[in-house]
C-alpha cells in the first residue's frame, strides 16, 4: 500500500475494484464503514454484488475481465471534462504525451460500456466523483491482478491515480490489500525470482556482488522461474526437485489436475507445513513446520509496517522453526549459515535494503514501524512518493484493453469467477479443522443467476456439475442475483470440489505470470 490503513478513515472517496473486502479483509471493511459513516462516498466495481456494495454510492458491475476498459473510460472523462490535475501532471509525471491521451480517445462512456456491460453513466457518475475529490484512494485485490493481463490492470489503476494527483499525500494513494498474512514481508525478502531481498535485481551485477561478499559464495547470474512456471518444468522433466513450504498448490494452483501429474513426476518433492495438506500427501519427505504462535521473528503486513511475532507456545512434537530448518538444511548442503538468534537476521536484513536499515527489535516493540526507514532516528514512512517518486517522476503506462483468452461460446457459455468466502481461508487448510467453522461452512457451492437457473432448470440446493476444458466438478446450486446473468462464482476452498480443476493454467500475464484465475468459460449441467 502506498497509504496507511488508519487513513482509510479520512478518505473523502474509495474505490474499490476487484475486491471483496468485506468478506476476505472485514477488518479493513470497518475502517471503510467508519469513513463512509463520516461522510466519505464508496464506488465498488465488481462482477458479483459483493457485500461492500450495500454501502456503495456507485456500483459498477462490469464484466470479468474488462478492468481496463473501465478505468480508461473513467480516465477519458476526466480528460475531456478537464478534471485532471496539471500542475500535478507537469511537476510529477512523464508520459503524458500524445501518444497516452490518444489511446484514451476510443474509450468514450458509449464504447466503455459496450465493452464492460456497465451503464455509461455510471462511468460517468464514478470518474467524476473520483476525480472531483481531493483524498481518493484507491483499493484492489486478486480480483485486478489475477488475469493474463493483470499488470496492465495495475498500470491501468496507476494511470488513474496519477491523473488526479492521488499519490503523494494523505488519506488517497493506489493500495493492493494483501491476500495472506506476511505476504508483503515474503516478497520484501525476495520470495521473488528475480530479486534478493529489498526488491534488489538479480540481473545487475553490482547488486549481486555485494550479496556475494556478505554471503561469502557465487551466486547465479539466472533469474530463478516462478510458480506457474515451474509445474510445467516438473512435467517435461526439467525440474527434478522442488521444495514447498506453507504453500497447498494442489488446491490452489490453476488447472490443479495438472498440478497433480507434474508434481508426481518430480525425482524429490519436499513439503514444509504445520498441517499434512493435500500437497504434502504427495511429498518424498514432509519436514513439521511452526505455526507464527510458536516463532520469534517479524511480519510485514499490507501497510508495510514491520512488526515483532513472539512465541506464544511451543511447537509440538518433532515440528521445528521455519529457519531453524532451513539453516539445518543449509548445512548439511555444504553452505555454514551462522544466525544463533533471529535478530542477526534481522540487522543482516538492514545491512542490505535501506528502507529497514534504521529499524531494530527495540524500536518495533510499540507497535511496529513502516518501511522505507533508513536511520534509526526515523519514525517510518505513513504514505509514500512524498515530494516524488524513486524513479524521479511517476510515469504514465499507455494501456489498452485485450479480452480474456476464454470468451462463453456455444459448449461453454458461461463465464466462471473464483474467490473467497468469509468463513473460509485460502485452501481450507486451517479454517476447515475448526468444526464451529464448518458447520457454517461445510461445502463448495455456485452461485448462480436466477434467469440462468431458470433456463437449465436447476433449483437452489440441487447438486449442478460444473464442466470447463480442464474438467468437472459436482457442487451445490445456489441461486441468487449475486452474480450477472452468464456468470457463475465458486469459492476455491474446497478440496473435494476444487474451483481450480476449472481454471487455465496456460494464459499467464506475460509480465508477473499469474494465471487467469478470475475468467474462464464454463458449462452447468444438473448432476
Amino acid at each position: 500500500m502506498t497509504n496507511s490503513l488508519a487513513e482509510i478513515e479520512n478518505n473523502d472517496v474509495l474505490f474499490v475494484i476487484g475486491s471483496n473486502t468485506k468478506e476476505s479483509h472485514p477488518i479493513i471493511a470497518l475502517r471503510m464503514i467508519k469513513a463512509k459513516r463520516k461522510g466519505a462516498k464508496i464506488i465498488v466495481a465488481d462482477p458479483r454484488r459483493v457485500p461492500m456494495v450495500r454501502f456503495a454510492d456507485i456500483w459498477i458491475q462490469h464484466r470479468p475481465g474488462t478492468d481496463v476498459a473501465l478505468l480508461n473510460g473513467m480516465m477519458h472523462v476526466i480528460l475531456k471534462e478537464g478534471l485532471f490535475k496539471k500542475d500535478f501532471i507537469e511537476s510529477m509525471t512523464e508520459g503524458f504525451d500524445e501518444e497516452f491521451r490518444k489511446n484514451l480517445e476510443e474509450y468514450t462512456p458509449e464504447n466503455a460500456a459496450k465493452i464492460t456491460g456497465a451503464p455509461k453513466e455510471k462511468i460517468i457518475e464514478a470518474a467524476r466523483l473520483y476525480a472531483g475529490s481531493d483524498r481518493a484512494g484507491i483499493y484492489y485485490t486478486m480480483g485486478i491482478t489475477q488475469h493474463a493481463h493483470g499488470t496492465e490492470n495495475v498500470f491501468s489503476i496507476a494511470n488513474l491515480a496519477l491523473l488526479t494527483g492521488n499519490l503523494g499525500k494523505e488519506a488517497a494513494g493506489v493500495n493492493p490489500l494483501r491476500g495472506q498474512n506476511n505476504v508483503q514481508g515474503s516478497t520484501d525478502m525476495g520470495c521473488i525470482p528475480n530479486m534478493y531481498p529489498g526488491y534488489q535485481r538479480v540481473a545487475i551485477a553490482a547488486i549481486r556482488e555485494k550479496f556475494e561478499a556478505l554471503w561469502k559464495v557465487k551466486l547465479s547470474e539466472k533469474e530463478g522461474m516462478t510458480a506457474t512456471e515451474m509445474i510445467p518444468a516438473a512435467e517435461k522433466g526439467s525440474l527434478k526437485a522442488l521444495y514447498i513450504m506453507g504453500e497447498n498448490p494442489v488446491v490452489s494452483d490453476p488447472d490443479c489436475t495438472h498440478t497433480i501429474k507434474a508434481l508426481k513426476k518430480l525425482e524429490l518433492l519436499v513439503v514444509q507445513d504445520i498441517f499434512m495438506t493435500e500437497t504434502a500427501e504427495l511429498a518424498h519427505v514432509v519436514l513439521p513446520g511452526s505455526s507464527f504462535a510458536e516463532k520469534v521473528g517479524t511480519f510485514t503486513n499490507s501497510e508495510r509496517r514491520v512488526q515483532r511475532v513472539r512465541r506464544a507456545v511451543n511447537s509440538p512434537g518433532i515440528a521445528m522453526k521455519d529457519s531453524l530448518i532451513i539453516i539445518e538444511l543449509s548445512k548439511r548442503m555444504g553452505y555454514e549459515m551462522n544466525y544463533p538468534h533471529t535478530v542477526e537476521i534481522f540487522r543482516e536484513i538492514g545491512q542490505v535494503w535501506p528502507a529497514l536499515a534504521g529499524m531494530s527489535y527495540a524500536r518495533l516493540d510499540d507497535g511496529g514501524l513502516q518501511w522505507p526507514c533508513p536511520t534509526p532516528d526515523h519514525p517510518g514512512t505513513q504514505y509514500l512518493f512524498k515530494g516524488g517518486f524513486p524513479r524521479g517522476k511517476g510515469r504514465f503506462t499507455t494501456v489498452m484493453f485485450k479480452p480474456s483468452a476464454e470468451q462463453p461460446d456455444q459448449e461453454y457459455p458461461f463465464i466462471l469467477t473464483t474467490g473467497r468466502q468469509l468463513f473460509q481461508y485460502h485452501t481450507g487448510s486451517m479454517t476447515r479443522r475448526v468444526k464451529p467453522i464448518d458447520a457454517i461452512s461445510p461445502e463448495a457451492y455456485v452461485e448462480i443467476h436466477p434467469e440462468d437457473a431458470g433456463a437449465l432448470a436447476i433449483e437452489g440446493g440441487s447438486r449442478v456439475k460444473v464442466s470447463s476444458r480442464r474438467g468437472s466438478i459436482t457442487v451445490k446450486a445456489v441461486v441468487t442475483k449475486r452474480p450477472a446473468k452468464g456468470m457463475v462464482f465458486i469459492p476455491f476452498h474446497f478440496k473435494e470440489a476444487a474451483a481450480n480443476v476449472l481454471t487455465s493454467s496456460t494464459t499467464l500475464d506475460p509480465i508477473a505470470k499469474i494465471p487467469s484465475f478470475k475468467v474462464s468459460a464454463v458449462r452447468l449441467e444438473k448432476a
